[in-house]
């Protein structure tokens, strides 16, 4: 129990040395830009900065998937030579209702309906199922399990879409979190207003290419005609323009856009390019409606409607309007970091300022010293040279922390901090199971060595059992919690393996080569 081959005692000096290493960082700003320096970084109550908590808005998730839905059945039906009386999405948003001309075509719409039916991915069950009526009618409902996957989807898609946004304006370490079922939690350290951030990541940037319908006139008032839609123009107030429902490039199909100026004009306009899908997408649109107008909609709004001159095959074009340098650059971001899936509500917004964050770092290290230093006299009054030995392995505790800490990029925040006092006490309070078994040994008249060899083997079990059932609870805290409960979790569980590793390996380490430079015949606990 007490020996340690030469190996392993350069194993443990190792990884203390490594973890010191890895801790040192965070003392020190880096001597250069190009030296792998990793820190812990300061999460928002010490940092300053913003916070956002976005709502996804499920209504239109569930509307885009039946309108996809609705425009899946025209096409079928069309290419069938199937008529139909009307074709709409249902109240409860989960059904689409088709009513057909000719109610003895029930079985054919049905067979080429069943084109549109795709297995779940996590269940591999139908995702939608279709019944017929003998008056002709069709109902289309999409399965739970589906709409769930959609949403879950939804979410998962505008946490990505958020961070590449956000990335774009150079925020460093951002927290972007999901919370509950359609919740986003955007942190911003050192970001003291955040409204144009809001801005950038609230605005849904779907952009799409469509036909002008030019034989609608919406002036006249009156429904769009079937298969138009009357979209308001960006740049002239209370006009609208009819355009074909049909997207004929869709701007997913993009690979880059970017703010620039024109040559002839000098304003500021976006160019984009598209990949080798969308180009000949565009090329072939192009081709066929030369002299007819092609409209850009960017979140259901026109930004423009020009008149094709001629072919546009190099998958190139470019946006103009009324922009500046600022709305044109945001735009290009936008259009670069792709579309979210649905609209963004903020629900809550609040600021941190920097005083605030600075207070909170003093408070934090005036009580993570305060504990350490009550920590260390604590054990040097009651143990003696062994309570010294314990504080050196609390010493290499508490940078190993640090240095894992920062390995992992993780963000200390004021809980966190609780949770390395909290780690301290618990390491300590290993240290003093093995003290305190040892003195009993040595009261009951063992022999120094048999003392430590029972003190240590004797109080492992009791510091195993209470370490991992405290890990599986903060395990539990980190899988079930959100924002800064994940946080203190993370603080203790690091903390316990470490703890764990430096009471029983290193403590163990430095009592067996004192033991064996002194050989006492009195042990000094």
């Amino acid at each position: 129990m007490m020996y340690f081959s030469r190996m392993k005692t350069t194993l443990i000096l190792g990884v203390c040395l490594l973890g010191l290493l890895l801790g040192v960082p965070n003392l020190f700003p880096a001597p250069a830009s190009w030296m792998p320096w990793r820190t812990v970084h300061l999460g928002l109550d010490l940092r300053g900065g913003s916070y956002l908590l976005l709502e996804v808005d499920m209504n239109a998730v569930l509307k885009e998937r039946l309108d996809s839905l609705a425009d899946g059945v025209r096409q079928s039906l069309r290419d069938k030579q199937i008529f139909y009386q009307s074709l709409e999405p249902q109240p409860d948003k989960t059904r689409v209702l088709l009513r057909l001309r000719d109610a003895g075509k029930a079985d054919a719409a049905v067979a080429a309906l069943r084109s549109l039916i795709s297995p779940d991915a996590s269940t591999g069950l139908p995702d939608m199922a279709i019944a017929a009526q003998p008056d002709g009618s069709i109902t289309l409902t999409l399965s739970a399990t589906a709409l769930a996957a959609r949403a879950t989807g939804a979410v998962d898609q505008s946490i990505e879409i958020i961070r590449r946004r956000i990335d774009e304006t150079g925020v460093v370490d951002p927290q972007i979190t999901r919370q509950g079922q359609n919740r986003i939690v955007v942190q911003l350290p050192g970001v003291g207003d955040p409204d144009r951030i809001k801005q950038l990541i609230g605005k849904t940037a779907h952009m799409t290419f469509r036909l002008v319908d030019e034989t609608a006139n919406p002036s006249l008032g009156g429904p769009p005609p079937p298969g138009d839609d009357f979209l308001p123009m960006q740049d002239r107030a209370g006009e609208k323009i009819a355009v074909r429902k049909r997207i004929d490039v869709d701007g997913a199909d993009l690979t880059d856009a970017r703010a620039g100026t024109s040559p002839e004009s000098g304003q500021w306009v976006v160019n984009f390019a598209f990949n080798s899908v969308g180009a000949r997408r565009f090329a072939d649109i192009s081709r066929a409606n030369v002299n007819h107008r092609f409209a850009i909609v960017l979140d259901d709004k026109v930004i423009s409607a020009p008149v094709i001159r001629e072919a546009i095959t190099g998958g190139r074009g470019q946006i103009s309007g009324s922009f500046d340098a600022q709305t044109a650059n945001d735009l290009s971001v936008l259009l670069r970091a792709g579309a979210l899936p649905a609209p963004l509500t903020v629900v809550e917004q609040r600021s941190v300022g920097p005083e605030l964050g600075a207070d909170s770092i003093r408070a934090g290290a005036i009580s993570l010293t305060a504990g350490f230093l009550f920590v260390i006299f604590f054990m040097a009054f009651f143990y003696g040279l062994f309570g010294w030995f314990a504080n050196l392995a609390l010493v290499i505790n508490l940078f190993m922390m640090l240095g894992i800490m920062s390995l992992l990029q993780a963000t200390l925040t004021l809980p966190g901090m609780a949770g390395i006092l909290l780690t301290l006490g618990m390491a300590v309070d290993a240290n003093i199971l093995i003290n305190e078994r040892i003195r009993e040994e040595q009261k009951l008249g063992r022999p120094p060595l048999a003392a430590l060899e029972h003190g240590f083997s004797r109080a492992y079990s009791t510091i195993f059992d209470s370490n991992a059932t405290a890990f599986l609870a903060h395990v539990m805290l980190f899988v079930f919690g959100s924002g800064p409960v994940k946080g203190f979790a993370v603080t203790i569980t690091v903390g316990i393996a470490t703890s764990l590793f430096t009471a029983w390996m290193l403590t163990r380490l430095l009592v067996s080569r004192w033991y064996i430079a002194t050989r006492p015949k009195l042990l000094p606990v």
